[in-house]
């Protein structure tokens, strides 16, 4: 079960998520596919790419129903590659 605790070693592709960028803008979208340094997000009907390092990501997790706050520098790595590394705290 993902959690606050957990939620950089899970899955994130299917979460609703906001992105903040360095500058304050937000967008707002469902994670649709993941690389090593970015997150597409659809949003209002178009795909944006967003740069994990130097972004601020809330996930909404559905299990919890809770919004979690995730630095984007603790996720930069291929998704499976995640679950090896050894995450520091945010």
């Amino acid at each position: 079960m993902r959690t606050a605790s957990n939620i950089a070693r899970h899955e994130l592709i299917g979460l609703d998520t906001v992105a903040i960028s360095p500058d304050g803008r937000e967008t707002e979208g469902r994670v649709i596919d993941e690389t090593r340094n970015m997150l597409v997000i659809e949003a209002e009907s178009s795909e944006k790419r967003i740069p994990k390092e130097h972004t601020v990501f809330r996930f909404f997790l559905p299990e919890t129903k809770e919004w979690v706050r995730v630095e984007g520098r603790v996720l930069i790595a291929r998704p499976e590659d995640r679950i090896k590394k050894r995450l520091e705290k945010w």
